[in-house]
């Protein structure tokens, strides 16, 4: 692709975390929304209207046909990532997967092996790792400004004010704290750790509706490294991060959804540092995915796919050991 060139955006889904992308996308002058799909044509058109988006269409189908598309952004419920990526990528489209990528790591894996086998971009969108700041803690990091990282210090709780009928809870949509805010924090240890665990003790609880309504989880890494984490869909915490090395600390300032500012300790000082968003920040994702496009890149670099099946991989571990199974599964 020339570097100049307008990225053509299609939107599949149209619910809450679609309007947020969308939203966003429509602030860089370097994208377009071409069209939108949903499961019916009165919400295709509303979405439509609200972003002035061309073609409409009443099902995933058509929006994956349509060949004005570059790339299309899948927002569905987690159950549903597998097939509508494959479905998107068959139809000769590249792909950005809201997290969780799927269900388990074996949908994972079939996803990226489509993707592979048509030569097509296919990226987890962890949006949380493209942001400004997040890209500060891992210059940080690489360049060894706190020392050896021992440990990480993460959570994610909200109270969630919906009823079991939600998606929030309901075992058919994957619901559950893990797969829905749990993730964060997961995947954080992957940027900090660089690998799996090498073990993982988990303690769960698992609702009336048999989904986790909580979870810690300590993953130990070989060299005296530890991550302790903490999830939940029923209680709200604090949100944020610490990453402790061994001449100071990386503070990653809570809620999630902000991602602006940091502190650093090292020796003892502390100083705050401010970061800026560019919209809600889910931008940052859609930057990176347009810019491997016009490269000619299959995929991301910052949040590369085989990344993507191992944290998938220890969700896996996880879940296992709390004896939470999904029905499609």
């Amino acid at each position: 692709m020339k570097p100049d060139r307008i990225i053509k955006w299609g939107i599949l889904a149209t619910g809450w975390i679609a309007h947020k992308f969308a939203s966003d996308l429509k602030l860089l002058p370097n994208a377009k929304i071409i069209a939108v799909g949903s499961r019916n044509r009165e919400s295709a058109d509303s979405f439509g209207n609200e972003f002035d988006i061309p073609y409409r269409f009443g099902s995933y189908e058509e929006l994956a046909a349509c060949p004005e598309v570059d790339i299309v952004y899948i927002g569905t419920p987690h159950p549903f990532h597998r097939d509508n990526t494959i479905m998107c990528l068959q139809a000769g489209k590249a792909v950005l997967c809201e997290k969780p990528f799927a269900i388990n790591a074996r949908e994972a894996q079939a996803m990226i092996a489509v993707a592979r086998s048509k030569k097509l971009f296919l990226m987890e969108a962890m949006w949380s790792r493209f942001t400004p700041m997040f890209q500060k803690v891992k210059e940080w990091l690489s360049d060894d400004l706190i020392g050896d990282i021992r440990l990480l210090q993460s959570d994610y709780g909200f109270q969630s004010d919906h009823g079991p009928e939600s998606r929030v809870f309901n075992p058919d949509l994957g619901g559950g704290a893990l797969l829905d805010v749990g993730v964060y924090p997961v995947s954080l240890s992957f940027f900090v750790f660089n690998r799996q665990p090498d073990q993982i003790k988990t303690c769960g609880y698992l609702g009336t509706i048999g989904v986790d309504e909580q979870g810690a989880m300590i993953f130990d890494y070989r060299g005296n490294k530890t991550a302790m984490l903490f999830t939940s869909n029923t209680l709200d915490t604090k949100k944020e991060s610490i990453i402790f090395g061994t001449r100071g600390s990386i503070h990653i300032y809570g809620p999630w959804w902000q991602l602006r500012k940091l502190g650093l300790t090292i020796n003892g000082m502390t100083s705050d540092k401010k970061f800026p968003l560019t919209g809600s920040g889910y931008a940052h994702q859609a930057i990176e995915a347009m810019n491997c496009l016009r490269d000619g890149k299959l995929e991301s670099n910052i949040m590369p796919l085989q990344e993507t099946i191992a944290i998938m991989e220890t969700l896996d571990r996880i879940r296992a050991q709390w004896g939470l199974k999904y029905p499609m599964e």
